[in-house]
């Protein structure tokens, strides 16, 4: 049974909501958001509370309540506030820069990564060793930040890599570390 899918959504002042079909379009002050829901649901807008009802019973129709539920509160978190990832770069000599929408990475290759950021992501460098990413699609903005990541994984030894904000790397220790 879906707990998460029946909980109302409640829309801000200044969001605008447009049910039309299995296409639901937010409208906000940061921007415009677009999605097709699954047929199995029914997106409801009474005023400024959102309802996610089924249009049938089953286990797999209460996944997708949930899920459709979150994907719309998601955009209207978003249009209303954004979304916000920090990544750390850790490593002697690591560094990133930011040109238009190229984010230049120097993490220990023999040639520096060049990364394509999309136009719905803002990349910007705080130091040389925090990325800041910002967007109002909080799908695009998580894909976005693990293919940073992927460029250069944290290592377990001295933890040299890019990492999200928070995120703990569990500490192997050395062939020094193991004596008999």
């Amino acid at each position: 049974m879906s707990r998460i899918g029946k909980q109302p959504i409640t829309v801000p002042a200044g969001v605008k909501i447009d049910i039309s079909g299995q296409m639901i379009t937010v409208t906000g002050k940061k921007g415009k958001l677009v999605r097709t829901i699954q047929p199995e649901v029914e997106v409801v807008c009474d005023g400024n509370i959102i309802n996610i009802n089924n249009k049938t019973e089953g286990k797999t129709v209460n996944a997708f309540r949930g899920l459709t539920r979150s994907l719309v509160n998601n955009m209207v978190v978003g249009v209303e506030e954004g979304f916000k990832k920090v990544l750390l770069i850790e490593g002697v000599g690591y560094k990133a820069n930011v040109a238009g929408n190229n984010l230049t990475l120097n993490v220990g290759y023999s040639s520096p990564v060049e990364f394509a950021v999309p136009s719905d992501v803002t990349a910007s460098i705080e130091g040389n060793n925090r990325i800041v990413l910002e967007s109002i699609d909080k799908e695009l903005l998580g894909l976005i930040a693990a293919k940073i990541r992927q460029v250069r994984k944290p290592e377990p030894y001295k933890g040299k890599g890019i990492r999200y904000e928070g995120e703990h790397i569990v500490r192997k220790v050395g062939k020094s570390g193991s004596k008999k």
